[in-house]
């Protein structure tokens, strides 16, 4: 049995501890919401990230801290780090929460990325996408620009100019590495956004040998440089068959929600063996699959339950504009078999 911390107590830290449960773990958040979707399902501290008397309290019998969400504050990590291992490392944190930091980051390995500058008065192609350098998540935070005029109506402060990337598709890839060295990739997914929010991630066999072992060589560069504990997700874009890195989460992903029934072990049970130490299990997918994001609504959910093979999974939050609220997943043999439980979906739920 590990004791482990989570900072963080939302659906995401809730899945890790539905996960680390069967493993016989025991958990503990730290997440200033009372109200966390987490909260039901172990200690809960409703405490401040950088009230260090708190941090040192969360951490108290713990055997491992891991975090849900990339936006912890940096200090708070290193603070925790004096009493306890956290992984992944609060340099990944680092290196992840401010996006020239990043991309910056990206080129020093030789990853590819989209052009980008903070000088916002240099000269840029146009349209560019003008974004603020942090906490900006599910399409806050940015804006597409078409002129240097438009950049200077912004008035944006601490704002990172990006090259609009006219790509062919956005794909995700997640890999998972525990303290002995040991890594593994699952299959790259496919993402469908909305607004800036991911609605629809696929895992069909449509990506080529050749893309997946270009993003797995990217993603194993930048866990090497930050000898690297835990899951570990890239955004790329894919442009004539090229793969630009656009950002990446030092945490479980959105776009593995679908490893929950359609992997052999999970992204969620992955993670807590990567910060266990226990060897890491298979990340096969057992058959072609689909998840669909609830955002803002929800259908209903007995209409919903009817179509054979669909899970639904909820995250006990209040329904608001652009909120996820939840998913479904779905496992077939076949992607006709696949599309047909969509099209399901789609004539109860149409946001996606």
């Amino acid at each position: 049995m590990t004791n482990i911390g989570i900072l963080g107590a939302g659906q995401l830290g809730r899945m890790l501890a539905l996960a680390g449960y069967p493993l016989g773990h025991r958990f503990r958040f730290l997440d200033p919401a009372s109200d966390s979707p987490a909260g039901l399902l172990a200690d809960h501290l409703a405490l401040g990230y950088t009230d260090k008397s708190a941090l040192e309290q969360f951490a108290e019998g713990l055997d491992v801290v891991t975090y849900e969400f990339e936006n912890v504050p940096v200090e708070a990590a290193r603070h925790l780090e004096k009493f306890v291992p956290v992984y992944p490392p609060s340099l990944a944190l680092e290196k992840a929460q401010d996006r020239f930091v990043e991309k910056s980051f990206f080129q020093e390995l030789g990853i590819p990325t989209p052009k980008f500058t903070i000088d916002l008065n240099s000269s840029f192609s146009f349209p560019a996408v003008l974004k603020t350098r942090r906490m900006g998540y599910d399409g806050k935070g940015q804006s597409i620009v078409h002129s240097q005029a438009e950049v200077a109506a912004e008035k944006a402060v601490d704002c990172i100019l990006e090259e609009f990337v006219s790509f062919d598709r956005e794909l995700s890839i997640i890999a998972v590495r525990n303290k002995s060295g040991e890594t593994k990739f699952y299959p790259l997914i496919e993402n469908h956004h909305r607004d800036g929010i991911l609605r629809l991630s696929l895992v069909i066999g449509n990506v080529s040998a050749e893309l997946q072992k270009q993003a797995e060589e990217y993603a194993t560069r930048v866990m090497s440089a930050l000898n690297y504990v835990g899951v570990l997700t890239i955004e790329f874009f894919e442009k004539d068959g090229q793969l630009l890195a656009n950002e990446m989460a030092p945490r479980v992903h959105n776009s593995g929600h679908w490893t929950i029934e359609g992997a052999i072990t999970s992204q969620f049970e992955n993670q807590v063996r990567a910060v266990c130490d226990a060897p890491l299990g298979s990340t096969n997918p057992l058959g072609v699959c689909a998840m669909v994001n609830l955002v803002g609504t929800l259908p209903d959910e007995t209409s919903i339950l009817k179509i054979e093979g669909a899970h639904l999974h909820l995250y006990d939050k209040a329904p608001r504009p652009k909120r996820k609220l939840g998913h479904i997943t779905l496992v077939e043999k076949d992607v006709a078999t696949l599309n047909e439980k969509l099209d399901e979906i789609r004539k109860l739920y149409a946001e996606f």
